[in-house]
């Protein structure tokens, strides 16, 4: 018989996977268990390279939805938005109950709302009662001919009812802008103006009324409406340059609001006179005096338009609330999210401050007393936010009117009488909880 040889052992090759060993159990027979050591995967099938089916599935990098299919990352909005919204519930459970309850509370609101314009058309220096008012709207809406003073149905008609309007308007829109700002930078004291808009909208107004630029066109809501576009461009351009980042947005827009500022206070000193002074300072305080129609309307559609985008949004405003990292995970599209949010914000803070003036604090104050009744979730706070603003600033404005008849107060000096100190009670706030 021939010298056999004895086969040479299979040496390790580098990149390839190393056989587990099997160790015996002790007292257990025949019954073996694979023993597992760092870094080595499992045992050769069926020739060099075969790995165990296991290991070939642990040996794949997980997707952040934690499915081994990378089809299934991509999720529809309804399950993102379940997910978001159980992690939400089950960090801090929502104030505002069952559904049926939130249905009550809301359905409450609206009709505290529908209350709070009728009572706030009849205050004021002419006497027009709850009983005019509905033979006004009638003749008007349905079609009726109930005979009512001239003068008052133009004082309810053409005057209070749209007044009224736009401070619902207002008070819900921003109310919305100052929410999303604060789910999106996770910061309780972000409001509409953190992003330089109503300095920018200042600025544009002060330009057309003093050097008339522009009056054939636009007049001082339109640029109002342009400056605001303009600041919030050097804000995000300015953000870019410096790196991106929530902080940098922040710095850029008290940047951009110094530097408007300064230019509005140029303009008035050097080229109005003392009548045009006045007139721009009144309306830079914020106010609905003149108001007609056209900017009910306008005001209107622009926060109509932004509650259904929030409500839309409103699994994506949930994520954020974990941070951009936990947002990600949950298959949210945080740049183009953000981005999305952030212009929309910008864009109906435009159209309120073109309208109304600079008002201040309703985005600060309003969200924080809204999530006291709803609670975290966004698809409960977007509604209920809305309709506080709303309620809000009618009152405001109502007693604004009354309490300094016949000249009222301007509406940005009563919102920052109630927002300074609520702005400082979040700061203590803030600090005890740090």
């Amino acid at each position: 018989m021939g010298d056999r040889r004895r086969p040479r052992p299979r040496r390790h090759r580098p990149g390839r996977p190393r056989p587990r060993t099997l160790a015996r159990r002790p007292g257990r027979g025949e019954d073996r268990v694979p023993h597992h050591r760092p870094g080595h995967q499992g045992p050769h099938r069926r020739g060099r390279g075969a790995v165990h089916s296991a290991d070939r599935r642990r040996a794949q990098p997980l997707d952040p939805d934690g499915r081994r299919d990378r089809g299934a990352r991509r999720r529809t909005a309804v399950h993102r938005g379940r997910r978001v919204t159980t992690a939400l519930a089950e960090a801090a459970p929502p104030r505002g109950g069952t559904r049926l309850q939130f249905a009550a509370v809301s359905l409450g609101a609206l009709a505290l709302l529908l209350a709070s314009i009728g009572a706030a058309i009849t205050l004021g220096p002419a006497d027009v009662s709850l009983m005019n008012v509905r033979d006004i709207l009638l003749n008007h809406l349905a079609g009726a001919e109930i005979p009512v003073r001239v003068s008052k149905e133009a004082i309810v008609w053409q005057d209070r009812l749209p007044r009224a309007l736009v401070a619902a308007a207002c008070g819900a829109g921003l109310g919305l802008c100052g929410l999303v700002l604060q789910s999106l930078l996770r910061n309780p004291l972000a409001d509409p103006y953190v992003l330089g808009i109503s300095s920018g909208a200042s600025s544009g107004a002060v330009v057309v009324a003093i050097l008339g630029v522009g009056t054939a066109g636009f007049g001082v809501p339109g640029g109002a409406f342009v400056g605001s576009l303009v600041s919030f461009a050097a804000v995000l351009l300015i953000a870019r340059l410096a790196g991106g980042g929530d902080d940098k947005l922040i710095l850029a827009g008290i940047a951009v609001t110094q530097m408007f500022s300064a230019l509005t206070s140029f303009v008035i000193f050097a080229f109005a006179d003392s009548d045009a002074t006045r007139g721009v300072m009144f309306w830079l305080l914020g106010s609905l005096e003149g108001v007609r129609w056209n900017g009910a309307a306008l005001c209107g559609i622009a926060a109509l338009a932004g509650t259904v985008l929030c409500l839309a949004r409103a699994h994506v405003l949930d994520a954020f609330a974990f941070g951009d990292e936990v947002a990600a995970s949950l298959g949210v599209h945080v740049r183009r999210e953000r981005a999305v949010l952030i212009a929309a914000a910008a864009l109906l803070t435009a159209v309120m401050v073109s309208i109304a003036g600079a008002i201040g604090f309703v985005g600060l104050v309003l969200p924080h007393a809204a999530r006291y009744l709803a609670g975290p979730l966004h698809l409960r706070l977007v509604p209920v936010t809305a309709l506080v603003g709303a309620v809000f600033m009618v009152w405001v404005d109502a007693l604004s009117r009354v309490a300094f008849s016949p000249s009222p107060l301007p509406i940005g000096v009563s919102t920052a009488l109630v927002g300074v100190p609520v702005f400082i009670a979040i700061m203590f706030h803030r600090r005890r909880t740090l």
